[in-house]
């Protein structure tokens, strides 16, 4: 039975469905795949069209919403809105160390989340689908960062049950290998560490502190993981969104303290940092980031730890050298790294599991570029021209070859334009698709 709620100014409904874990496979093995209904008071029953939220990550749970906020504001007016916990994450059958245990050795693990990507989200929304709105009903989209990717994977595999689709910041490269995401995103990092020691030119000899303080003694955060050199330059992922560098700067204001043997670095900056750096509430997020660019017929090598080894062409990022040469300490971006499987204690049991997965060479295509190319759903897609995360020409590249697409490249936002811009990008998308604009 069902769980209504109401909240300020939005009521919602618990849907829970059980989905094959392998869809090739459709009465085998079951997983559980949760999923909140939004609706604006007064109109549970009215004949809305249904808007799925497919949110950012990959391993990311749909947003918890506390009432009629946020781009709710704006989607509420003409949708009833399904937010998609995907499989793996939130109130669906759940991925993280804990279960996974259950399931066997590393190989056992991996073989499991060989299916938690985009094509496997897909099936399961088109089942929710069917279930919901019946086969012959169509709904919108609306996918943010990894969501799009999914969005695309949906327009290749079942855009009938579409009627439109909106993606923001997520039109990736169909035919980018996973090295050639990564060299076009090391120079845009590189950009974003530029504009914040611009803003905070203070942070460049506080970053260069820091870093030679963990450099001869990498510090334990309070949750026991170790903040090395390495993990201290990942807090750079703040660096793309719209306050990033501004709570980074704040960060590192409070970075130091005199203890009883002299300065060292404080509570409130450590557990700072492992709020930014542990991946306890997203594991499948470092797990499987790299496989969502794997495509056999793309790299038929896998992945191989991408982001670790086109780091090597990018020296700049060497902390020990800029240190050497007393260069500013580049941060990172959006990059998983295997030493991450040794920092983190809520990943250390899943190193080998990553490691094979890393390892896997027969993935799945993601994009019928054939399909996309004779494509008849109508797509609106906000593209951030400063976006750190999603490469702006291979996003411009993906419009060029998805039929039917409008674009709207905007500086105004960064990456996470959707969620802090109060229902404006959006509402901007939307008014693409009524023909306003």
């Amino acid at each position: 039975m069902s769980t209504v709620s109401r909240l300020p100014g939005i009521v919602t409904t618990d849907h829970v469905f059980q989905v094959p874990l392998d869809h090739r496979a459709p009465d085998g093995e079951q997983i559980e795949l949760y999923a909140r209904e939004v609706v604006a008071p007064g109109r549970a029953h009215d004949d809305l069209p249904w808007l799925v939220y497919l949110q950012g990550g990959p391993g990311g749970k749909a947003n918890r919403p506390l009432g009629k906020d946020g781009w709710l504001t704006r989607a509420l007016d003409d949708y009833r809105v399904l937010l998609l916990d995907q499989r793996g994450t939130g109130r669906s059958t759940p991925a993280t160390r804990q279960t996974l245990a259950r399931r066997g050795d590393a190989r056992q693990q991996a073989e499991y989340l060989a299916h938690f990507r985009a094509d496997s989200i897909v099936r399961d929304a088109e089942l929710v689908r069917h279930r919901l709105l019946g086969p012959d009903g169509r709904w919108s989209l609306l996918g943010q960062s990894f969501g799009g990717f999914c969005t695309l994977t949906y327009l290749s595999l079942a855009p009938e049950g579409l009627r439109e689709a909106f993606v923001t910041g997520g039109l990736a490269g169909l035919r980018r290998s996973a090295d050639e995401v990564y060299r076009a995103a090391y120079p845009r990092v590189a950009r974003k560490n530029a504009g914040h020691y611009r803003r905070f030119p203070q942070d460049v000899a506080a970053v260069r502190r820091i870093a030679a303080h963990l450099a001869d003694r990498p510090a334990t955060l309070p949750d026991g993981g170790t903040l090395t050199v390495e993990a201290f330059q990942a807090l750079g992922m703040m660096l793309g969104s719209g306050t990033g560098s501004f709570s980074l700067h704040y960060l590192l204001e409070e970075a130091w303290v005199d203890g009883a043997a002299g300065p060292e670095l404080s509570d409130t900056f450590l557990a700072g940092a492992q709020a930014q750096l542990s991946f306890a509430q997203g594991p499948l997020y470092a797990v499987l980031h790299e496989s969502i660019y794997g495509q056999r017929s793309v790299d038929g090598r896998g992945t191989e730890w991408s982001a670790e080894r086109v780091r090597k062409e990018f020296p700049e990022f060497d902390a020990a050298q800029a240190l050497a040469d007393d260069r500013p300490v580049l941060f990172t971006g959006e990059m998983i790294y295997p030493w991450m499987f040794e920092t983190d204690p809520s990943l250390r049991p899943l190193r080998e599991t990553a490691q094979l997965l890393a390892e896997r060479t027969d993935w799945s295509d993601l994009y019928d570029t054939e399909r996309l190319a004779a494509n008849e759903v109508p797509v609106f897609a906000a593209v951030y021209h400063d976006d750190m995360y999603v490469d702006t020409a291979h996003s411009l590249e993906t419009a060029d070859a998805v039929a039917n697409t409008r674009v709207w490249v905007t500086n105004e936002w960064e990456h996470d334009g959707l969620r802090v811009s109060g229902g404006g990008v959006l509402d901007r998308l939307i008014r693409m698709a009524q023909g306003e604009i």
